[in-house]
């Protein structure tokens, strides 16, 4: 098709235009231009179409001119060319309806719908133009004769216009569309530097530049006020993750990013940086290296990002706060049992070659008590702070208030290293500590559990090993660990017979006067008879008692029937014998003890002149203050003391002189030995009548022991060679027959 210049008047702008107009130096400045399809198979449509546009600029920008001279041809631009603007497209080229096939498809299979379209024809009323218009989205349809220079330029401006603003929704709809879809993304993202470093990858996303940015945060995440640092990165900033924002080589991106955090605003130039309206002390911010300025609507969608983000970030914070106060010890900073717990499931753990250890540090309580909490907090910390110094690759955790775990490779978890932690003496507060552990071991290769099972098993060791003495270490050993299942098994019956109110059970073993063999009381014995018919003895159910609590409810239970017993042993008669009671450490430190006896007694109607209890020379010995207090107490209701099992713990004799008490008790294992070495029993009976006491050996079996006993001035005694513990009604006929 020849194009007709004759068709255009005198004064069209568009014959005026010369070749060889020279470019201004302004085009070479010039900024991105509009990129416009020409669509015709007449070359000199082309030609005119580049002399009627050349050196005019639309909406500031220039024009940049692409040439297809066929419809296949057109296509093949249209889909190299994703900012293609403006086609001017001819109506007839190779087929008569060319042109109209070209929109169809651009609009139906390459989906460019922000492509402007103009469609020119040579041949006017072949394709009808109502029609036309309606039926395809096109924005002008003209007839190449009314396109002079001034209405091709019209025509042009406003298609530009609309494809500009056609393409500013369009991001905004991917933008949103992006920035929902980041949400969900970054909503999966656990931890503060994994979000941020999502944040990072989705900003650089939105804006259509590499990811080349930073995140940082004012505050921090573990105290109000620390300096700014960063916390994220992509690109060549990754070098500075988590160092101070002071240490950023770049004086621009630097000060922006300060400013920006100072001012709780996002700056647009010189540099960008995009802050997120989280709490004021948790403030954060954004940079990113831009190519150019940002397009039209990319301000919005950064304000919508960094409301979403803001939110995500809340949450992150609002996450690792729970996770810290879940799996972090809140004093030392260093992980608890919930942690531990995972290590000891983790895939990468090797049971084979690891160990698990308990330390428990000895005599914390008492650095406590004496010196106070917080310079008992800082002890702790100088603990933590040498044993992540001296065990870098052990997993440390808190899990008592003085109990600590390590879990590691044999090599380092091991008893000599171990110790070695408390070798040199503690700084602590300005002060030299001494302190030691008691440590219990199992090795994980040696057990076919994990978990829970590992750590109970650490636990039954430190037990053991502080059975044996403090600052000790003990392995776990099967042996070991059948014990403890015994000890389980016993302390779940020794609950349902608790519950079952009638497997326990007193018995009175009598006591004599050594000189004329006639009774002088009885001894009061708690005992437990399983709902098998098993009888257990005392000395395995009583510790049991004791930790799990029943100690109390038992003893109690022990002091009423005992007071119920003595006023029946009066009404038959025998009112001149005194009532024995041992009372364990756990009673004495019950406030509602001495209000207990006190009903006891009034229930019964028995004096307390004839109650007398029993507690061991331990207990005197380990809470003196204590105890004092209480014999103050029970010398208000007459009720006496005897100190039992004397000779066999720590005190001091001095003991004995502060204490109020009215009778000694030789133990058993010193009657046992004295026919070979009298030498303790001597002692005890000489040193309990110079405090004027009364003295009572136990466990006389033989006839030569209480000659011995009696030969030496012991007044009292029991043991088996008068009679064993009796139930009621064989404790009446004994005493009928030993009275006689």
């Amino acid at each position: 098709m020849q194009y007709d210049e004759s068709s255009f008047s005198a004064d069209d702008e568009l014959i005026a235009i010369e070749e060889d107009i020279p470019a201004s130096p302004s085009d070479t400045e010039a900024p991105e231009p509009w990129q416009v399809l020409i669509v015709d198979d007449d070359e000199d449509v082309h030609r005119a179409t580049e002399l009627a546009l050349r050196g005019m600029l639309v909406e500031d920008r220039p024009i940049r001119l692409l040439h297809a001279h066929t419809g296949e041809a057109a296509l093949q631009q249209v889909a190299q060319h994703e900012d293609l603007a403006v086609m001017l497209l001819d109506v007839v080229m190779e087929s008569d309806n060319a042109g109209l096939q070209v929109v169809r498809k651009v609009r139906e299979s390459l989906k460019r719908s922000a492509l402007r379209i103009i469609l020119r024809t040579g041949q006017p009323g072949y394709a009808p133009e109502l029609e036309t218009v309606r039926n395809y989205d096109i924005n002008d349809y003209r007839t190449k004769s009314e396109l002079t220079r001034v209405r091709l330029f019209t025509s042009l401006t406003a298609s530009i216009r609309v494809y500009r603003q056609m393409r500013t929704h369009e991001r905004m709809r991917q933008g949103l569309e992006s920035i929902v879809r980041a949400s969900t993304e970054l909503s999966k993202l656990q931890g503060m530097q994994r979000f941020a470093e999502g944040v990072v990858d989705q900003l650089c996303a939105l804006l259509g530049v590499r990811a080349e940015g930073l995140v940082c945060a004012q505050g921090g995440l573990s105290s109000v006020g620390e300096p700014a640092r960063v916390i994220a990165a992509a690109g060549r900033f990754r070098k500075y993750v988590l160092q101070p924002l002071a240490a950023l080589d770049t004086a621009v991106i630097r000060d922006a990013l300060m400013r920006c955090l100072d001012e709780q605003r996002s700056l647009f130039a010189p540099a960008l940086a995009i802050y997120f309206p989280t709490p004021a002390e948790r403030r954060l911010a954004a940079y990113v290296e831009l190519s150019g300025p940002l397009r039209e609507g990319d301000r919005y969608l950064l304000e919508v990002f960094c409301s979403s983000m803001a939110v995500g970030f809340e949450n992150v914070l609002l996450y690792d706060r729970l996770i810290d106060q879940a799996y972090l010890d809140p004093l030392l900073r260093i992980p608890n049992l919930n942690r531990l717990l995972e290590h000891l499931a983790a895939p990468a753990l090797e049971p084979a070659s690891s160990t698990l250890a308990l330390l428990d540090i000895d005599d914390f309580s008492a650095i406590n008590d004496t010196l106070g909490h917080e310079f008992g907090d800082a002890a702790l910390k100088a603990i933590v702070a040498r044993a992540q110094a001296v065990l870098p690759e052990c997993h440390l955790a808190r899990l008592g208030s003085d109990l600590f775990a390590v879990l590691g490779h044999s090599r380092m978890v091991k008893p000599d290293t171990l110790q070695q932690l408390f070798t040199e003496s503690f700084d602590v507060a300005g002060q030299r500590v001494r302190l030691s552990a008691t440590i219990g071991l199992v090795q994980l290769g040696t057990r076919d559990c994990y978990g829970p099972a590992l750590l109970k098993d650490a636990h039954v060791a430190l037990k053991q090993a502080k059975l044996h003495h403090r600052g000790t270490a003990v392995y776990f050993s099967a042996a070991l660990g059948q014990d403890a299942r015994a000890r389980m098994h016993l302390l779940r019956e020794l609950r349902e017979a608790f519950d079952a109110h009638d497997r326990f059970f007193v018995v009175y073993q009598p006591k004599v006067h050594l000189a004329n063999g006639r009774p002088s009381g009885v001894e009061a014995l708690l005992r437990w008879r399983t709902a098998n018919g098993e009888l257990i003895a005392p000395d395995r159910f009583i510790p049991l008692a004791e930790q799990s609590g029943l100690m109390i409810a038992l003893g109690a239970f022990v002091l009423r029937n005992a007071c119920q017993q003595l006023r029946r042993l009066r009404d038959a008669g025998h009112d001149a014998l005194t009532m024995a009671i041992n009372v364990s450490h756990v009673q004495l430190r019950d406030p509602d003890f001495m209000m207990l006896l006190k009903a006891s007694l009034d229930e019964a109607g028995v004096p307390g002149s004839q109650v007398e209890l029993e507690i061991t020379e331990s207990m005197a010995a380990e809470d003196l203050e204590l105890v004092r207090g209480l014999l103050a107490a029970l010398k208000t209701l007459g009720v006496r003391v005897a100190i039992d099992d004397f000779g066999t713990g720590f005190s001091s004799l001095s003991v004995l002189r502060h204490l109020d008490a009215q009778r000694l008790k030789i133990d058993r294992s010193f009657v046992t030995e004295m026919l070979q070495d009298n030498s303790i029993a001597r002692m005890v009976i000489s040193l309990g009548h110079t405090q004027r006491m009364a003295v009572t050996a136990e466990g006389i079996e033989t006839e030569a022991q209480r000659d011995a006993l009696l030969a030496l001035g012991c007044d009292e005694g029991q043991g088996w060679l008068y009679a064993r513990p009796l139930e009621e009604a064989a404790l009446l006929a004994w005493l009928a027959n030993a009275s006689a």
